[in-house]
């Protein structure tokens, strides 16, 4: 049994007309991870989730879900993942409950093995399990399609843009069901296009760009692989040049008393920097820091692979 949620190797769709949505990928989601599945409109992603959720015949390649090949065992993959799609919708005069019923039928769940309710109260929808779905509001419909996810207990579920155009109260309950089900231990993997998002609340990200994978790596590696920091120093008094220290990491002197520096944390040790001060001759009176974030590296892996 692999050890990986999701093992993709190869993977590749083209459609009629030869569109290459998905070029040749290989992606493995560790077991128990959050993971985030990034790209800019059209990169490949919800084509590779089609894929995985049986939506999508793939041109070639493999995958398996929790240790099952997609081709030659389709049930027990399918019945190894959930998907929450980015599209809301749900027939209007079915209650919550009758769909969350239908789905557990369509799974094969026995009557007596159902957690409808339980479901519902998870997602805070205990109360609308009689209403019918077009009286629910757009964050409560987002809710159901978590639990109308949840209704064959998978251990790996897809979240795709859960948060696209809901507002910020909503979006921190999303995070906050989110987190609880990957307590639960369930392996998590979500694609967004809020950067700030995946910095929160994975620990692996990958991104994909023209259908195929520009990195994937813990979150913590990736920040570290291209950190780059700016700190700046403010003097107790002004100095007419910049020591040899400095202009060799190509500092900026700004009004004779702050100094700027801008350098890569894998190469430069802060020491240096304060060493480089301190040959100046005057003394510290504040100094700040501001790091890349994600958004940063994002653009620049994207803007590189399409270069």
């Amino acid at each position: 049994m692999s050890n990986n949620a999701i093992d993709i190797k190869g993977l590749t769709k083209v459609y009629e007309g030869g569109k290459k949505a998905v070029d040749n990928i290989d992606l493995t989601v560790p077991r128990g991870s959050m993971f985030a599945l990034l790209g800019p409109n059209g990169a490949g992603k919800s084509t590779t989730i089609n894929i995985l959720a049986g939506l999508v015949r793939k041109t070639s390649g493999k995958a398996s879900i929790w240790g099952w090949d997609i081709d030659e065992h389709p049930r027990n993959a399918s019945a190894s993942i959930g998907i929450v799609p980015q599209e809301v919708y749900f027939d209007a005069f079915f209650t919550p409950r009758e769909i969350m019923e239908l789905t557990a039928g369509l799974y094969g769940v026995p009557k007596a093995k159902r957690r409808t309710q339980e479901l519902l109260e998870a997602v805070r929808l205990g109360d609308k399990g009689g209403a019918y779905s077009r009286t629910l509001s757009g964050g409560m419909k987002r809710r159901l399609l978590i639990a109308k996810a949840l209704v064959h207990d998978p251990p790996v579920v897809i979240l795709d843009e859960p948060t696209a155009g809901v507002d910020i109260e909503l979006r921190q309950q999303l995070w906050s069901m989110v987190r609880e089900l990957h307590a639960r231990g369930v392996t998590i993997v979500l694609t967004t296009h809020y950067l700030e998002e995946a910095e929160e609340l994975c620990d692996t990200i990958a991104i994909i760009n023209h259908g195929k994978v520009v990195t994937s790596e813990p979150k913590d590696k990736l920040m570290q692989r291209i950190g780059e920091k700016q700190v700046t120093i403010t003097l107790d008094q002004a100095i007419d040049a910049l020591p040899d220290q400095l202009q060799a990491l190509g500092a900026q002197l700004v009004d004779g008393r702050q100094i700027i520096v801008r350098y890569e944390t894998a190469a430069v040790p802060m020491g240096r920097i304060l060493d480089g001060v301190q040959a100046a001759g005057a003394a510290i009176t504040a100094l700040s820091t501001e790091e890349r974030d994600l958004e940063d590296i994002f653009l620049q892996l994207t803007s590189e692979k399409a270069a």
